[in-house]
């Protein structure tokens, strides 16, 4: 019976043996090895932590891949499609003035001479220092700028002049880059000349009737016929031109401080060897048809006086106060405003820039052409037929509180809105500069500027003149910065003259200077100013005294400094006026709306004169780019109303032909507010 109980047993499905954990006997290995299935189970079940290394990867990634996408279908669309997207958008687009005045029938006539600004031609390095080895031939300024990031020193030593003689260092030949290429575009993508020679091409033009001044725009004008004999190529190929071409006179069209570089040259073809070109006074008549200025800062920008003072514009003064000291800070090695200080003041192109005619021109303390400006602008839609010479629009209408743009730089805001006889003032020319920033040397990395040997007392000394004109303006500069301002001042002249028969304005240094300075004899000749207008543009600064440290450059705009409401003309420590975003009306207005204006002492001879006025119109949606109705100081040369104008001129054109004047801004009535003997 026990047998087949067993065999019984047997025949019963046999249950899995109890484990030891089931006995609580667990031993402890197999504990280990449970709590690992555990484990594994756990993580089996969990969601994987996203680390921040994880979203950079995959934000690379992203990126990475819709740029390549994006580049993939660029590249296999058919060319037409971008403007097929644009119209279906905005509508058809116009077509380029090139292109329009070609199905007129206008054919190139007059050769056309180019003379960039200041920064907008490339410049290339021809000899260096160790650290630029494998730089020769290659673009320092303009196109990539690669070099900026892989050796900033050694770029910044490179594109400094020698600070006594306002020439090449040691050891060191920057020269401008010549062609068409200098100055076609400023870097890959940004348009300056390039889209005006396109359009011209349309109507016949080509390389042998078009020429690019180039010029080293960081030297002074007379420097860059000492040390390139630039002045001497301009007028050989000018000659070149007129000769091969039956005679046809040149149309020359200078943009920004080429302006004045042009004002400097017609002075000094006129003038004889060696100082000058040896041309005689009839040479313009005789080669030139019309000078086409764009934007031209003919008496000054105040925001070349920030520049040297502070190395600030409204740009750079907001930056300074989103990230306070970063860019006063040693970074990486590099205190960046003090070496684009130590730079710039080595550039003597800079001073050209500085407001011409003192209080005569910009205003006192108390007054100014501009009073009664409002910074509500009205926006056109296009640049048609808007003409008139005393033209009163909504732009400018009287508000309740006036500003005082007279005064270019106030310490603090209070003082710039105060009454000038409420200011206490204390003189600041015959201070003692002393109490030197100490350790300079050691924590500033040499990076020397003139601040160095000021001293705090020289700072508190400038904050308690407390209001600075244009006149005064002057003597500012001479204080911080005498060793800049004595190099400059043997180049530039600010004033107005009282006789321009005084044979001392027969120096080169006046030839720049339309208030120092007679136009060629050339009856037959005209100039214009074109720029545009209805873009808010620097014009006076609230300032205040940095945190001190000993390196740091002790002023800067006050960027708490703000009117009150949206339509206010002072905006981040800026008091604003209408322009083109860099030079005021004023000053790209005022000689050809009454300083050059029929026949007066600065313009002998009657040279007929045109203002052309652009009021700005930003693109309606980022297809159209820069925008073809822009009014800023650089987008402007993509203006088709403007290209228009001058493929007009060149094709045989006169100013009558466009319509004369065409005004969208009070130039007229400003400039009879100014009392100057002409």
């Amino acid at each position: 019976m026990s047998l087949l109980r067993r065999r019984r047993t047997s025949q019963v499905p046999s249950q899995p043996p109890s484990s030891p954990i089931d006995r609580g006997d667990a031993s402890p290995l197999s504990a280990a090895w449970s709590d690992k299935d555990d484990k594994e189970k756990g993580k089996k079940g969990a969601k994987p932590r996203w680390s921040c290394l994880d979203s950079c990867c995959w934000l690379i990634g992203c990126i990475c891949t819709t740029w390549w996408l994006l580049l993939f279908l660029y590249n296999a669309m058919p060319p037409s499609f971008p403007q097929y997207v644009t119209e279906a958008i905005t509508g058809p687009m116009p077509d380029p003035p090139g292109l329009k005045l070609q199905k007129e029938g206008l054919l190139a006539r007059h050769p056309v001479v180019f003379v960039p600004g200041i920064v907008t031609g490339g410049l290339e390095l021809w000899e260096g220092h160790h650290c630029a080895d494998g730089l020769f031939r290659k673009r320092l300024w303009g196109g990539a700028f690669g070099e900026v990031y892989r050796r900033p020193l050694c770029w910044v030593e490179h594109m400094s002049l020698d600070n006594e003689t306002g020439l090449d260092p040691p050891g060191v030949r920057v020269r401008p880059v010549t062609g068409l290429v200098a100055a076609d575009y400023f870097a890959p993508g940004y348009f300056v000349w390039a889209v005006l020679i396109a359009n011209l091409a349309r109507i016949g033009y080509e390389e042998k009737t078009m020429y690019m001044a180039a010029y080293d725009w960081r030297l002074s004008f007379q420097n860059t016929e000492v040390r390139d004999q630039t002045l001497n190529r301009i007028k050989s190929n000018i000659e070149l031109m007129v000769s091969t071409n039956g005679g046809n006179k040149v149309v020359v069209i200078p943009h920004s401080m080429g302006v004045l570089y042009f004002l400097h040259f017609m002075k000094w073809v006129e003038a004889p060897a060696p100082v000058g070109g040896g041309g005689g006074v009839d040479w313009c008549a005789r080669h030139i048809k019309a000078v086409m200025n764009i934007g031209g800062p003919f008496l000054g920008v105040p925001k070349a006086v920030t520049g040297l003072f502070s190395a600030e514009a409204k740009d750079v003064a907001v930056a300074r106060a989103i990230a306070p000291g970063v860019l006063d800070s040693d970074f990486l090695g590099l205190q960046t405003l003090r070496y684009v200080m130590h730079t710039t003041r080595t550039w003597d192109s800079t001073m050209s820039m500085i407001p011409k005619g003192g209080d005569t021109i910009w205003g006192g303390l108390d007054w100014s052409p501009e009073d009664g400006y409002e910074c509500k602008l009205k926006k056109l839609k296009s640049n048609d037929s808007h003409v008139s010479q005393d033209s009163i629009t909504e732009n400018e209408k009287f508000q309740l509180s006036p500003i005082n743009y007279g005064r270019l730089i106030s310490f603090g805001k209070d003082v710039a809105e105060m009454s000038s006889s409420n200011i206490e003032r204390v003189d600041f020319r015959d201070v003692v500069k002393g109490s030197k920033f100490a350790n300079t040397n050691t924590s500033c990395r040499d990076v020397w500027t003139e601040y160095h040997e000021f001293g705090w007392r020289g700072v508190q000394a400038v904050a308690n003149y407390k209001a600075y004109s244009a006149s005064s303006i002057l003597d500012l500069l001479h204080f911080v910065a005498p060793k800049m301002m004595q190099r400059g001042s043997a180049h530039f002249s600010y004033g107005v003259a009282d006789n321009l028969d005084d044979p001392k304005y027969a120096h080169y240094k006046y030839w720049s200077n339309p208030l120092e300075t007679k136009l060629p004899h050339a009856p037959d000749m005209e100039i214009y100013s074109m720029y545009g207008v209805g873009i808010p543009t620097e014009r006076a600064y609230v300032y205040k005294q940095s945190l001190s440290t000993e390196c740091n450059i002790p002023f800067q705009i006050d960027t708490s400094a703000e009117g009150g409401n949206g339509e206010s003309c002072l905006q981040g420590g800026v008091f604003l006026v209408n322009g083109d975003e860099t030079v005021p009306v004023l000053s790209a207005g005022y000689m050809c709306a009454k300083g050059w204006r029929g026949k007066t002492r600065f313009n002998p001879s009657g040279i007929k004169t045109f203002i052309r006025e652009y009021d700005h119109a930003p693109p309606a949606n980022l297809l159209e780019g820069r925008g073809t109705q822009s009014g800023a100081h650089v987008d402007i040369m993509g203006n088709f109303a403007l290209i228009e104008d001058i493929i007009r001129v060149a094709a045989g054109a006169t100013g009558e032909d466009l319509g004369a004047d065409q005004v969208y801004s009070n130039i007229f009535n400003w400039s009879e507010k100014i009392n100057l003997r002409l």
